[in-house]
């Protein structure tokens, strides 16, 4: 079967993509025609992400930003219109985690704010930034990285932020349906990326392969296809709303 390309024509925006599922996201749409714009905090691996795709074929640039700085947003969207015209699509995938799922009671102040800055804030900085360009060619998408863990017991401030993104998934649809953009989440369940099984600990990754309804976990190669399909005017009917994409995990919590 023909390679698709859905995405030829138009620029996306991932911000997270120096590695990981933000970088398996940049190689796929960029295969589908997109030119890439690999956003990550550590400018290094930015650069490193961005000449991989090239490599590969593709069309990117690397940009250093920290999504909870709406100076350095505005620097990463200026940077986008330059190489390529404009914003056509936003992947909100950065992330912070803390490593593990702290207790709401005994994470300090300082990490409660860190971690919504980046997780929460820094959605609606780049989605706020990005939105007069898209716009103005027409509309968007934007696409936000949520996780089951809005819905797992004792999920932390993690899980906390992650649910506060569905609300404001839900408002900025409203927000920006007038420009012609939608808003849409993706919620992965357990994914076993490079940076996941580096984290999980062999007990917790038993855990987790228990609470599989498929006694399985998913793979970025899993993910990535929703993704896409969601970015895509295929699912141009999808909007303001978290899509659950975790084999059946959240409907046994």
């Amino acid at each position: 079967m023909a390679q698709q390309r859905r995405f030829e024509g138009r620029t996306v925006v991932i911000t997270g993509a120096g590695n990981g599922l933000g970088l398996a996201y940049a190689h796929a749409f960029a295969a589908e025609g997109a030119a890439v714009v690999v956003a990550d905090i550590d400018g290094a691996a930015a650069k490193g992400a961005a000449a991989a795709v090239e490599r590969d074929g593709g069309r990117a640039i690397p940009v250093e930003v920290d999504v909870a700085a709406e100076a350095s947003v505005a620097t990463m969207v200026e940077a986008t219109v330059d190489a390529f015209d404009g914003v056509d699509v936003l992947v909100n995938n950065a992330g912070l985690h803390l490593g593990k799922y702290n207790e709401c009671s005994t994470l300090s102040v300082e990490d409660w704010r860190r971690i919504f800055d980046v997780n929460v804030l820094g959605a609606v900085v780049c989605a706020r930034e990005c939105r007069a360009s898209m716009a103005s060619r027409g509309g968007g998408v934007i696409l936000n990285q949520g996780s089951v863990a809005a819905w797992v017991n004792r999920a932390g401030a993690y899980g906390a932020t992650k649910l506060a993104l569905t609300s404001v998934t839900m408002s900025l649809a409203t927000e920006f349906a007038a420009d012609g953009i939608r808003v849409v989440a993706v919620a992965p369940g357990a994914f076993m990326s490079e940076a996941v099984q580096e984290r999980l600990e062999p007990e917790n990754k038993r855990l987790v392969m228990e609470g599989q309804l498929l006694k399985e976990v998913g793979t970025p190669d899993d993910l990535v296809p929703m993704v896409l399909f969601l970015c895509s005017d295929e699912a141009r009917f999808a909007n303001a709303t978290t899509y659950a994409f975790d084999g059946g995990f959240s409907k046994r919590i």
